[in-house]
Protein backbone atom coordinates (compact mmCIF):
# COMPACT_ATOMS: atom_id res chain seq x y z
CA UNK A 1 0.00 0.00 0.00
CA UNK A 2 1.03 3.57 -0.55
CA UNK A 3 2.69 5.52 2.21
CA UNK A 4 0.30 8.39 1.48
CA UNK A 5 -2.91 9.19 3.27
CA UNK A 6 -5.84 11.46 2.56
CA UNK A 7 -4.96 15.06 3.38
CA UNK A 8 -1.23 14.47 2.84
CA UNK A 9 0.85 15.48 -0.20
CA UNK A 10 0.53 13.14 -3.18
CA UNK A 11 3.87 11.94 -4.59
CA UNK A 12 4.95 14.28 -7.38
CA UNK A 13 6.14 12.81 -10.67
CA UNK A 14 7.08 13.68 -14.23
CA UNK A 15 6.14 11.19 -16.95
CA UNK A 16 6.03 11.13 -20.76
CA UNK A 17 2.55 11.85 -22.12
CA UNK A 18 0.57 10.53 -25.08
CA UNK A 19 -0.22 14.18 -25.89
CA UNK A 20 3.48 15.02 -26.32
CA UNK A 21 6.20 16.07 -23.95
CA UNK A 22 6.11 15.34 -20.25
CA UNK A 23 3.52 16.05 -17.58
CA UNK A 24 4.24 16.62 -13.91
CA UNK A 25 1.66 16.45 -11.15
CA UNK A 26 2.98 19.82 -9.96
CA UNK A 27 1.94 21.36 -13.34
CA UNK A 28 -1.63 21.51 -11.99
CA UNK A 29 -0.86 22.89 -8.53
CA UNK A 30 -2.87 26.02 -7.84
CA UNK A 31 -5.09 25.62 -10.89
CA UNK A 32 -6.77 22.20 -11.25
CA UNK A 33 -7.54 19.15 -9.21
CA UNK A 34 -6.28 15.91 -10.76
CA UNK A 35 -8.07 12.60 -11.26
CA UNK A 36 -5.11 10.23 -11.45
CA UNK A 37 -6.20 6.77 -12.46
CA UNK A 38 -3.97 3.73 -12.76
CA UNK A 39 -4.96 0.88 -15.05
CA UNK A 40 -3.31 -2.43 -15.97
CA UNK A 41 -2.99 -2.44 -19.77
CA UNK A 42 -3.90 -0.55 -22.94
CA UNK A 43 -6.58 -2.01 -25.25
CA UNK A 44 -7.88 -4.65 -22.84
CA UNK A 45 -11.64 -4.89 -22.24
CA UNK A 46 -11.80 -3.45 -18.70
CA UNK A 47 -9.19 -0.78 -19.33
CA UNK A 48 -10.89 0.29 -22.56
CA UNK A 49 -14.26 0.59 -20.80
CA UNK A 50 -12.69 2.63 -18.02
CA UNK A 51 -10.84 4.95 -20.41
CA UNK A 52 -13.97 5.47 -22.52
CA UNK A 53 -16.07 6.28 -19.45
CA UNK A 54 -13.55 8.94 -18.41
CA UNK A 55 -13.47 10.16 -22.04
CA UNK A 56 -17.26 10.44 -22.13
CA UNK A 57 -17.18 12.51 -18.94
CA UNK A 58 -14.27 14.77 -19.89
CA UNK A 59 -16.44 17.89 -20.34
CA UNK A 60 -17.99 17.38 -16.89
CA UNK A 61 -14.57 16.97 -15.28
CA UNK A 62 -13.37 20.13 -17.03
CA UNK A 63 -16.41 22.11 -15.78
CA UNK A 64 -15.46 21.07 -12.25
CA UNK A 65 -11.85 22.16 -12.78
CA UNK A 66 -10.41 18.64 -12.82
CA UNK A 67 -7.82 17.12 -15.16
CA UNK A 68 -7.99 13.38 -15.84
CA UNK A 69 -4.65 11.56 -16.23
CA UNK A 70 -4.39 7.84 -16.98
CA UNK A 71 -1.26 5.91 -15.97
CA UNK A 72 -0.01 2.43 -16.82
CA UNK A 73 3.35 0.81 -17.41
CA UNK A 74 2.69 0.48 -21.15
CA UNK A 75 5.05 2.22 -23.56
CA UNK A 76 4.37 5.71 -24.88
CA UNK A 77 3.79 4.21 -28.35
CA UNK A 78 1.14 1.87 -26.96
CA UNK A 79 -0.53 4.81 -25.21
CA UNK A 80 -0.53 6.88 -28.39
CA UNK A 81 -2.24 4.07 -30.35
CA UNK A 82 -4.76 3.47 -27.55
CA UNK A 83 -5.61 7.18 -27.29
CA UNK A 84 -5.99 7.51 -31.07
CA UNK A 85 -8.12 4.37 -31.44
CA UNK A 86 -10.61 5.48 -28.76
CA UNK A 87 -10.32 9.28 -29.20
CA UNK A 88 -9.21 9.75 -25.61
CA UNK A 89 -9.26 13.48 -24.84
CA UNK A 90 -6.93 13.30 -21.82
CA UNK A 91 -3.27 12.35 -21.45
CA UNK A 92 -2.09 8.80 -20.87
CA UNK A 93 1.20 8.71 -18.98
CA UNK A 94 3.82 6.01 -19.40
CA UNK A 95 5.35 4.76 -16.15
CA UNK A 96 7.65 2.27 -17.91
CA UNK A 97 10.04 1.90 -14.96
CA UNK A 98 7.19 1.56 -12.44
CA UNK A 99 8.40 4.21 -9.99
CA UNK A 100 5.08 6.08 -9.92
CA UNK A 101 2.95 2.93 -9.63
CA UNK A 102 5.13 1.90 -6.68
CA UNK A 103 5.00 5.38 -5.09
CA UNK A 104 1.19 5.22 -5.13
CA UNK A 105 1.11 1.64 -3.88
CA UNK A 106 -0.74 0.24 -6.89
CA UNK A 107 1.91 -2.29 -7.99
CA UNK A 108 0.56 -5.37 -6.27
CA UNK A 109 0.41 -9.15 -6.37
CA UNK A 110 -2.53 -10.33 -8.43
CA UNK A 111 -3.93 -13.72 -9.26
CA UNK A 112 -5.54 -15.19 -12.37
CA UNK A 113 -6.35 -18.82 -13.12
CA UNK A 114 -4.46 -19.93 -10.02
CA UNK A 115 -1.24 -18.11 -10.96
CA UNK A 116 0.09 -15.13 -9.08
CA UNK A 117 1.91 -12.25 -10.74
CA UNK A 118 2.69 -8.59 -10.17
CA UNK A 119 0.55 -5.97 -11.86
CA UNK A 120 -1.27 -2.68 -11.47
CA UNK A 121 -4.22 -2.75 -9.11
CA UNK A 122 -6.87 -0.58 -10.77
CA UNK A 123 -6.97 2.53 -8.58
CA UNK A 124 -7.94 6.20 -8.75
CA UNK A 125 -6.67 9.14 -6.73
CA UNK A 126 -8.32 12.55 -6.46
CA UNK A 127 -5.66 15.18 -5.81
CA UNK A 128 -6.66 18.71 -4.87
CA UNK A 129 -5.26 21.96 -6.28
CA UNK A 130 -2.67 22.07 -3.50
CA UNK A 131 -1.31 18.63 -4.42
CA UNK A 132 -2.85 16.79 -1.46
CA UNK A 133 -4.60 13.45 -1.70
CA UNK A 134 -8.29 14.21 -1.30
CA UNK A 135 -9.72 10.73 -1.91
CA UNK A 136 -8.66 7.32 -3.18
CA UNK A 137 -10.42 4.34 -4.71
CA UNK A 138 -8.64 0.97 -4.64
CA UNK A 139 -9.55 -2.22 -6.51
CA UNK A 140 -11.87 -0.19 -8.71
CA UNK A 141 -14.86 -1.75 -10.41
CA UNK A 142 -15.09 -0.07 -13.84
CA UNK A 143 -18.86 0.18 -14.15
CA UNK A 144 -20.04 3.53 -12.82
CA UNK A 145 -16.60 4.54 -11.55
CA UNK A 146 -16.21 7.78 -13.57
CA UNK A 147 -19.64 8.90 -12.31
CA UNK A 148 -18.60 8.08 -8.73
CA UNK A 149 -15.46 10.22 -9.10
CA UNK A 150 -17.51 13.08 -10.59
CA UNK A 151 -19.91 12.88 -7.66
CA UNK A 152 -17.01 13.07 -5.19
CA UNK A 153 -15.62 16.17 -6.90
CA UNK A 154 -19.06 17.81 -6.99
CA UNK A 155 -19.58 17.16 -3.28
CA UNK A 156 -16.52 19.20 -2.33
Amino acid sequence: MAAIAEGHPAPDFTLPSSTGGEISLSDFRGSKSVVLYFYPKDVTPGCTKEACSFRDSTAEFEKLGAQVLGVSRDSLGSHEKFAAKYQLAFPLLSDANGKVTEAYGVWAEKSMYGKTYMGIERSTFLIDTEGRLQREWRKVSVKGHAAEVLEAISAD
